[in-house]
């Protein structure tokens, strides 16, 4: 108890938690008082009690990949009658669907598809930001751009990302690194590449002026060690952004979750509210080079959306018109703007809709109701 205690101050007071002292936090129970620490750390960036949210949608554009990971409930192998491309003129609609109500942010990702050369991404990308100039484009994951890297005729990594902003990708989502530590990632998605390769991606991207965000998830048997490492290995990508001077502020976020079992070919107990918390509250006391945190509730429900306001959170992330990746596993939480404006209120917080690069857009009165209101499409 007295080390914890220790740990905790040493965070409140501004010095650098270590990798022990992190792998410590994880091997301790003490998940309120951790949670309380991870509150003040989180008030001291974000001293206004406002609680963002982006209103986005995720576009699926194809379910084929041949990475095949174990945990996963969406993809469909190369061949499968079930694989699917989506037309552009499809994805066209569903952008213009958000737009429609307010939308700013389209998450597009799919599986590694072999059989889509890298001209269908730039080209896309193009035909998108013609139509829709104002829309951001967060959108694939570091395994998606290593595949476009594989069928793209020889091009640099560098090369690839710089290729994909000129033709209209804003920013990088951080999906795909699961854990950060190749012992972990042998065993649930052995074709996937290194947590190496997951971070060079995003290091090339901060390096040519783009911001991404990072993810954890938590679940699959990993270590204690494990999840220190995954923290610790962020933090250090971001000294090295800032370090560097590079033209971008490196990871705008850092969002945990839980593993989603269900439909997959990995039978595991689902990890506890309280474990996604605690994990939540020692991401902000390790990560102090990250100055936004979003909750998960597509993964873990409204109420411990809600609840993690309190460990660490700021922002409510993003209302996820559609999501079919882990509600192909099971999961599937409605949440509609109305929904989402309540429960930041009930937090004692002010809700306000921010874009991706996390500037407010409309700030939510006591009295104001969203002008237009929907429920997710799953």
């Amino acid at each position: 108890m007295q080390q914890v205690d220790r740990i905790l101050d040493k965070a409140l007071n501004g010095e650098r938690l270590s990798l022990e002292d992190t792998i410590t936090l994880f091997e301790s129970d003490e998940i309120e008082k951790m949670g309380h620490a991870a509150n003040q750390i989180m008030l001291r960036k974000h001293p206004e009690p406002v609680t963002t949210f982006v209103v986005g949608r995720n576009v699926n554009y194809t379910n084929v990949c041949d990475v095949y990971c174990r945990f996963c409930a969406f993809y469909r192998k190369p061949g499968s009658e079930e694989g699917y491309v989506l037309p552009d003129e499809a994805i066209f609609q569903k952008i213009q669907e958000t737009i429609d109500v307010g939308g700013t942010e389209i998450l597009m990702q799919g599986g590694t598809n072999p059989d889509l050369p890298f001209s269908y991404y730039t080209n896309l990308l193009r035909g998108i930001k013609q139509r829709f100039p104002g829309i951001t484009m967060h959108s694939f994951s570091p395994a998606e751009i290593r595949k476009m890297k594989d069928v793209s005729d020889g091009l640099s990594l560098e090369e690839v990302v710089r290729q994909l902003h000129e033709a209209g990708l804003d920013s990088l989502p951080g999906g795909g690194a699961e854990i950060l530590d190749n012992r972990t990632r042998k065993k649930i998605s052995r074709l996937k590449g290194t947590w190496e390769d997951w971070m060079e991606v995003m290091t090339t991207a901060h390096r040519i002026g783009m911001n991404t965000t990072a993810t954890m998830v938590i679940g699959f048997g990993e270590s204690m060690e494990e999840r220190g490492l995954h923290i610790h290995r962020v933090r250090e990508a971001q000294d090295q952004c800032i370090q560097n001077g590079y033209n971008s502020k490196g990871f705008l976020a850092f969002i945990p979750w839980t593993f989603q079992p269900d439909n997959t070919n990995m039978k595991r107990e689902k990890a506890s509210p309280e474990e996604y918390l605690k994990t939540l509250a020692i991401s902000r006391l390790t990560l102090d080079n990250i100055d936004n945190f979003q909750s998960s509730w597509v993964t873990m429900g409204p109420e411990i959306g809600k609840l993690s306001l309190s460990y660490g959170c700021n922002d409510f992330g993003s209302t996820m018109i559609e999501e079919n990746v882990v509600s192909a596993a099971g999961t599937t939480h409605k949440v509609n703007i109305q929904l989402i404006l309540q429960l930041i209120r009930e937090c004692g917080k002010i809700p306000a809709q921010r874009n991706t690069r996390y500037e407010i857009l409309k700030t939510y009165h006591e009295s104001e109701a969203a002008s237009t209101d929907f429920i997710m499409q799953n």
